[in-house]
């Protein structure tokens, strides 16, 4: 019995050292960085999403130009 109380110890502390420790900050620094990239390149998307993504046809003419016209 007392050999399972130390083998469920040992498993206790090593997740204790994954959870609280190295892996816990090193995720959360990760983490924090990945989401200003995506904020950034959120905004980015929404300031030049419209002049990236509309179409043109032959004549250099936008979406926006042919509804303005019709």
């Amino acid at each position: 019995m007392f050999k399972w109380v130390v083998a469920f110890f040992v498993l206790a502390i090593i997740s204790a050292l994954f959870g609280f420790g190295l892996i816990a900050n090193l995720t959360f620094g990760i983490a924090k960085i990945l989401f200003y990239v995506f904020l950034v390149l959120g905004v980015l998307s929404l300031i030049f999403g419209n002049r990236m993504f509309s179409t043109r046809d032959d004549r250099g003419e936008t979406d926006e130009m042919r509804e303005m016209r019709e």
